[in-house]
């Protein structure tokens, strides 16, 4: 099965490919994805799968292969992200502003493959594959949370996620096990004082003496109130004030941040901490404040059975050498909401080239991959499907 997976995998290389450059020309932005969502359908109505689409949001499609009562789900995300690409390559984005520079056109073309090669082993599949085509991955509220309330973990067992991985070669496939990615909250912080004369402060209640205590004083709720084993982040990533100048403070001071954890129990306690001291510090000074915390995505959860059983795919397909184990990071992703509800196992495809090239990090205007891990990426998660389905149907 392996050998012959690997066959097909080359035969249908020129196809994934292809796909990969056409969506990578054509990005879209989150919940705009039409024309792609189109596309795709368009290439799974050729290998005459029943589709499911007009869900998540409107975007969102499916497909099902195989037979029975059970299902093993493959997820790859559409949309794309609001960054102006840098490399004047042949297959450039012709939406400027736009660009798949988080590999999801990498994910969809990946995924199309692997239904590719599914479908010429349909006959062998012990339960049913449902293959998730998912907008919306890079704004809120999530698009996997829409896709769920539409129903599309019916009678999973399992589900599946590949990302690619600038961090490593092509060839290489990285895992880990339990709290793999961190939640993802962001914090909206206005700070109400009275402004005045910079050069009477006695008069004034000042919101940026009050924001800057408060940023460092948040830092406390990390290093003193949460388990030291357990990771967090709080950073403020933007502070604006209007009115104010060299010798004007203003009435009030914006800020924004984000906070971010595995453990969804002290997630809430820290947002209801970080009410309570942004009102205290504020309170002290005289000054109000404005509290909003938009609650993101969760914390990502790989089931340590299904991982275990992965782990075991990739390196079976793979070989051990080509088995990286991972240490968990606090990005965020909504492949999440999945793994809440049903065993879910998402892993890293390697997507630099062997001699160091197409190794920028996702999010950045010169994103790229070398195009062999098309070739491995639907493979894989192929073989991984078929191996899980044997197991699991």
């Amino acid at each position: 099965m392996k050998e012959e997976i690997r066959k097909l995998a080359k035969k249908y290389y020129p196809q994934i490919k292809e796909h990969r450059e056409y969506l990578h020309r054509h990005p879209e932005l989150s919940f705009e994805e039409y024309e792609t969502s189109a596309y795709i359908k368009r290439a799974l109505h050729e290998l005459g799968l029943t589709i499911t689409d007009n869900i998540g949001g409107g975007t969102g499609l499916t497909a099902e292969l195989g037979s029975g009562e059970k299902v093993v789900a493959l997820r790859a995300d559409i949309d794309a992200l609001p960054i102006l690409e840098a490399e004047d390559r042949s297959y450039r984005s012709t939406n400027d502003g736009v660009m798949h520079a988080c590999g999801h056109d990498v994910h969809t073309s990946c995924l199309l493959g692997a239904s590719y090669i599914l479908k010429e082993l349909e006959s062998r599949l012990s339960c049913r594959v449902r293959l998730i085509f998912q907008p919306g991955e890079e704004k809120l509220p999530g698009g996997a949370s829409l896709m769920i309330e539409d129903g599309v973990l019916r009678d999973v067992v399992a589900i599946i996620g590949q990302h690619v991985h600038p961090a490593l070669p092509v060839g290489q496939i990285g895992y880990g096990s339990g709290y793999f990615m961190a939640s993802c909250d962001e914090l909206y912080i206005t700070v109400k004082g009275k402004g005045g004369h910079a050069a009477m402060p006695n008069q004034v209640i000042d919101p940026i003496l009050i924001s800057a205590e408060l940023i460092q004083s948040l830092q406390s709720i990390i290093s003193r109130k949460s388990n030291p084993n357990t990771p967090s982040v709080l950073s403020i990533g933007k502070i604006n004030s209007q009115g104010g100048a060299t010798n004007v403070i203003p009435e009030e001071v914006k800020m924004e941040g984000t906070f971010r954890t595995y453990d969804e129990k002290w997630r809430k306690e820290a947002h209801l901490l970080i009410n309570e001291m942004t009102e205290a510090i504020c309170k002290a000074h005289g000054a109000t404040a404005e509290i909003n915390i938009v609650r993101g995505y969760p914390s990502l959860y790989n089931n340590p059975d299904l991982t275990s059983s992965v782990k075991s795919g990739i390196s079976d397909y793979m070989g051990d050498v080509g088995t990286v184990e991972l240490t968990p990071r606090m990005t965020a992703e909504d492949f999440s909401y999945y793994s809440h509800q049903v065993p879910a196992c998402f892993y890293r495809l390697g997507t630099a080239s062997t001699d160091g090239r197409n190794a920028s990090a996702v999010h950045t205007p010169s994103f790229d991959i070398d195009h062999a891990a098309l070739e491995v990426g639907a493979g894989l998660m192929a073989y991984v499907a078929v191996q899980l389905s044997h197991q699991l149907g």
